[in-house]
């Protein structure tokens, strides 16, 4: 599973000495880092299949030569970008909902997350699916709020201390800028404390001069006037992974995709090159084609001897084979691309919740595996998000007591999912039921409405109004002590 050359977790100890980067190895690092799989990933997903680039040859006096005289349709099929959006619209086209016993970490994570997430989540999926993985930057804005962004995961080198890559030691991040009026690579190398700054400029790095602090905190805090740089404890990157290989989904079809796009292309080609009717022209009288051609299209009409005529052939394609291929190569995608086909006939047109469980099956499996490692990183995401509420005194919170429920967007099983939801109240606990029913999106404002309707319908008393009648019932038992007592 894990690989035999030398990783980049067995060169962190050559990374930095303290205070001191060796800018060589950082470099190297950077050089090697190989983005090109994540960019096929993106490319298919915005259509740019390699067919774009394919060109038709012929030989010409024995020499292999670009022939631009051929017909060479190129037609991509968005066959990527269908899988990933239909995985991304199935596991959390329905906001995550979070849920914990301490509502007030609940309040802070609705503040701070919000619905924000909820497309970021969603990006997240996409970009992940597209590229193997996608990273998560939490920071403090310059208004000391929480915040957090995507970070490209084509910019990001990650350095671990360990072979499963569950802890991070260091995090190189390298982009373009302009400074001045020309393009350079801005460098990043962040530790668990701070993060410095270098420039790459003409194959050449070093320590960014115009960085008025470098290294610098992670951020910087200001409370009572008095401005604190702060640095996390950990590198401040969340990995969200698509799978244990941290490959694209793309990886798994790539050759089915391109083998269906140039088959219609083929097809195409084909059709173009091919004569409608095949001329035979037997004891014509003309001087050339060319004229017979003319002679056709004006005057419907050819003149041939007393021996002579003219037969027509017919070129056919074979499109009931070609059909069948094309059938193939679809249902072949679909089977790899662990897809669900909704145009399919196996079912009918009603399938029932049996049979669209059935149908989602290969679907479920490829979020089940994207889910469990999303969940790693959720939990991280809290785990920033508490170490912040800690720092700015408001509170000290357990990040392990957050739950996560992902609601699959599956077709027509409300009905059925809210039965089950009915029928489980008394076994567990309704806000368990609450956060898996599929009409709810925010567990904590739903929670807020159960809550209010049963004090008006008297079913909750709230023990902290004390009404009248409660006084005046207490100080008449109070009097007939007192009563007894004299």
């Amino acid at each position: 599973m894990y690989p035999m050359a030398p990783t980049y977790t067995e060169k962190v100890g050559e990374l930095l000495e303290p205070n001191k980067p060796d800018i060589k190895l950082i470099q190297e690092l950077i050089e090697k880092h190989d983005t090109t799989k994540m960019r096929e990933g993106v490319r298919y997903y915005e259509n740019e299949n390699d067919i774009l680039q394919r060109k038709r040859y012929a030989v010409i006096d024995g020499v292999k030569q670009v022939d631009e005289n051929k017909p060479n349709n190129r037609i991509p099929h968005g066959w990527h970008k269908l899988l990933v959006d239909q995985k991304t619209a199935y596991l959390v086209g329905q906001p995550i909902n979070f849920s914990t016993q301490d509502d007030e970490l609940l309040h802070y994570i609705n503040e701070y997350l919000g619905e924000k997430f909820n497309d970021i989540a969603n990006e997240l999926v996409k970009n992940a699916s597209n590229k193997g993985k996608e990273w998560l930057h939490p920071y403090i804005d310059e208004n000391g709020e929480f915040d957090y962004t995507i970070t490209p995961a084509e910019q990001c080198i990650p350095i671990y201390v360990d072979k499963r890559q569950t802890k991070i030691e260091y995090m190189i991040r390298y982009y373009p800028i302009i400074m001045g009026k020309e393009e350079v690579t801005q460098v990043e190398l962040w530790s668990k404390d701070d993060v410095t700054y270098y420039i790459l400029k003409d194959k050449t790095l070093a320590f960014d001069e115009s960085e008025p602090v470098n290294p610098a905190p992670h951020f910087y805090y200001v409370s009572e006037q008095q401005e604190t740089g702060y640095g996390w404890g950990k590198v401040p990157f969340i990995p969200f992974r698509n799978n244990e290989q941290e490959k694209s989904d793309l990886h798994y079809y790539k050759q089915l995709i391109d083998a269906f796009d140039r088959r219609v292309s083929d097809n195409q080609n084909s059709f173009e090159e091919i004569q409608e009717l095949i001329y035979v022209l037997k004891g014509y009288e003309g001087q050339s084609l060319a004229e017979f051609m003319q002679n056709l299209k004006f005057y419907k009409a050819v003149n041939v001897d007393s021996d002579g005529g003219v037969d027509t052939l017919q070129a056919e394609m074979p499109m009931e084979s070609i059909d069948s291929h094309l059938d193939r190569l679809r249902e072949s995608i679909y089977t790899f691309g662990q897809g669900v086909d909704v145009n399919t006939d196996k079912f009918g047109n009603s399938p029932s919740g049996i049979a669209l469980k059935f149908l989602y099956s290969s679907l479920d499996l490829k979020c089940n595996t994207l889910e469990r490692k999303f969940r790693v990183g959720l939990q991280e995401l809290i785990w920033f998000l508490c170490e912040y509420l800690s720092m700015a005194g408001l509170g000290e919170y357990d990040y392990k007591s957050v739950g996560f429920t992902f609601k699959r967007s599956i077709m027509t099983n409300d009905y059925e999912n809210a039965q089950i939801a009915q029928q489980s109240k008394g076994i567990i606990s309704d806000e368990t039921i609450v956060a898996n029913h599929p009409w709810v999106d925010n567990l904590e404002m739903e929670m807020e409405r159960i809550k209010k309707e049963k004090k008006e319908r008297g079913d909750l008393i709230d023990l902290d109004d004390e009404t009248t009648e409660d006084n005046n019932d207490d100080d008449d038992g109070l009097e007939g002590d007192n009563n007894e007592a004299q």
